[in-house]
């Protein structure tokens, strides 16, 4: 009798577990004058019963945490939609800090997205006048450090860390983000300069010839950005990118000993703002009647820089892909929808996708498991939008 009692409780349980994950209703984006228009997805010609079913399997934990999920189509943000999960930590369990209930007003920290930003800021330094070309030296604008322009290294160019061919040597993907072995975490524990820590490698390649997946350019970007227009990139990117996007709440979180801002990976910004972004490279660099960015950055940004092809990211569900003005570029998981889009660890993504007139935003947790959003791509939203 009590194993029938246990039972039927838990089919009890389940049937009420399965009936609150079947409650989701979609709502209409709310409306908070932020310069980000609305509709529906009915308005979009999007089909909502995938739409919620994506919700309830991210919410019954298919896809670990997923954070957030914006789907903007035909110039209006029609779907938007936060989950619960975990702040990033560094040095805790599966990098889990305080647990969130997160919301559009939160910002969130974007890691490698950041990377793309930079990338912007460059071509918004080079289209105000600050930095005459990608194909000069990066020596041009690191006065500092002129020791280190010898033996190859003063034929590394702009263009080469922006594609991340630069040359020098580099490893962020064997060894795991919580490793002092890992080349971007080393810099925080053996250099007071972290400049100094990344041109000091040695050259294994001629710049321009192989690409090695390095925070390090990045980082050099930076300084770059910093000593051609006299100003930070938290000055420059609020000033020249967040502000005529009227996004207000960016923050560049984190600095080395010697005040140098970690370039490749300490941005935090909302869903709302990555979304914002996405929208501006979907409508060659404009925002609301303002061009941003220039149209042949953005056509940098989404064309493969010569060799940059057929690569593979570790633990994403990617398939093969390109890299670009460092942004990323590919066909989605199901191998047909091209798209280009700035990827940051654990799962923040800004998905570009000119055929389908679409931008869909995600923010996730998932630092030590597989990101699988190309997934909620394929299978969820593409074959929604009729």
């Amino acid at each position: 009798m009590k194993k029938i009692t246990l039972l039927i409780l838990s089919i009890i349980f389940i049937g009420c577990t399965i009936n609150s994950y079947n409650q989701y209703a979609y709502l209409q984006p709310a409306n908070i004058d932020d310069d980000l228009r609305v509709g529906t997805l009915s308005e979009a010609k999007i089909d909502s019963t995938l739409i919620i079913k994506a919700v309830n399997d991210i919410n019954k934990g298919k896809f670990k945490e997923i954070h957030s999920m914006l789907i903007y189509k035909d110039n209006k943000l029609v779907f938007e939609e936060y989950f619960s999960g975990h702040k990033h930590k560094w040095n805790a369990h599966k990098h889990h800090g305080k647990l969130e209930n997160w919301d559009k007003s939160m910002p969130h920290k974007v890691m490698s997205v950041s990377k793309s930003v930079t990338s912007i800021c460059i071509g918004i330094a080079i289209d105000k006048g600050f930095i005459e070309s990608v194909q000069q030296s990066i020596f041009d604008y690191l006065p500092e450090h002129q020791h280190f322009k010898k033996n190859g290294k003063d034929e590394i160019t702009i263009e080469h860390l922006l594609t991340m061919t630069s040359g020098l040597k580099w490893d962020e993907w064997s060894s795991p983000l919580s490793s002092k072995n890992n080349d971007i975490i080393s810099l925080w524990f053996r250099y007071k300069d972290p400049i100094k820590g990344i041109l000091k490698r040695p050259l294994l390649t001629k710049p321009g010839t192989h690409f090695t997946y390095s925070g390090g350019n990045t980082i050099i970007l930076g300084e770059i950005l910093k000593n051609a227009t006299k100003m930070s990139i938290d000055e420059f990117s609020t000033k020249y990118l967040f502000e005529p996007l009227d996004i207000n709440n960016s923050n560049w979180a984190v600095k080395y000993r010697n005040g140098t801002i970690q370039t490749a990976g300490s941005l935090e910004i909302t869903p709302r703002a990555m979304t914002k972004i996405g929208a501006t490279f979907l409508n060659n660099g404009v925002w609301n009647n303002k061009q941003i960015i220039s149209q042949e950055w953005i056509e940098k940004s989404k064309i493969p820089y010569r060799e940059n092809k057929n690569l593979k990211i570790p633990k994403v569900d990617s398939g093969k892909v390109g890299y670009a003005y460092s942004w990323w570029t590919g066909q989605g998981a199901n191998g047909k929808t091209s798209i280009f889009y700035a990827g940051g660890w654990g799962g923040q993504y800004i998905m570009v996708i000119p055929d389908w007139d679409m931008v869909v935003t995600f923010t996730g947790g998932n630092y030590l498991d597989k990101v699988r959003v190309f997934e909620i791509l394929t299978d969820y939203i593409l074959p929604a939008v009729n």
